[in-house]
């Protein structure tokens, strides 16, 4: 009996990405495209300022994870 090749699923687990700029006059948009091509489901988005250390929307993402879930950090890129 010939033994079938099954396309490898993804895991059942959403991708969740998490994009931040710290000033009105950058954008969002090179974060998104990335976690978009990382097939990232959920993006949370957020804008603050440096100073600021409170993060709502990471605050929100990590209340949302299982502590077993892993978390990967992508590098900030200039522009």
């Amino acid at each position: 009996m010939a033994r079938r090749k099954y396309r490898q699923r993804r895991p059942s687990m959403a991708l969740i990405g998490y994009a931040r700029v710290s000033t009105l006059e950058q954008t969002l948009n090179p974060q998104l495209r990335e976690l978009r091509a990382a097939g990232c489901d959920i993006i949370h988005e957020e804008q603050a300022s440096g100073a600021d250390r409170t993060r709502p929307a990471l605050s929100r993402l990590l209340a949302t994870i299982k502590p077993v879930e892993t978390k990967r950090r992508r590098g900030r890129r200039s522009g």
